[in-house]
């Protein structure tokens, strides 16, 4: 079982940044693939970006390829997003994600974990 708890998020201008972190506890593997997953208000939930523990297998969302970076830090168990450049439509809940297995998480359908969710509002 793995717990995950966001904190970071905030109300901020356009073009300005924010970091996400997510701690994790509980099994954690360097293998698993974690994830972001963003939910604006009326829309479906969707992938932001994901690594593995050990650092490798990022991957982001072409939404916010150059401006998001991912990073996790498996000495504290926890993961982190920095968003920088952000925009108006950057507004929604982010959320991180585990999975038990896989070398990347992209899909809503593969999570095995989620946390609450920490609200992000970009604006203009």
């Amino acid at each position: 079982q793995v717990q995950l708890v966001e904190s970071g998020g905030g109300l901020v201008q356009a073009g300005g940044s924010l970091r996400l972190s997510c701690a994790a506890s509980g099994r954690t593997f360097l293998y698993n693939p974690m994830a972001w997953f963003r939910q604006a208000p009326g829309k479906e939930r969707e992938f932001v970006a994901t690594i593995r523990w050990s650092g490798g297998n990022i991957y982001y969302a072409d939404s916010v390829k150059g401006r998001f970076t991912i990073t996790a830090d498996n000495a504290k168990n926890t993961l982190y997003l920095q968003m920088n450049t952000l925009k108006t439509e950057d507004t929604a809940v982010y959320y991180c994600a585990a999975a038990n297995t896989g070398w990347t998480l992209t899909s809503v359908s593969s999570v095995d974990y989620w946390g609450h969710g920490t609200q992000v509002t970009v604006s203009s």
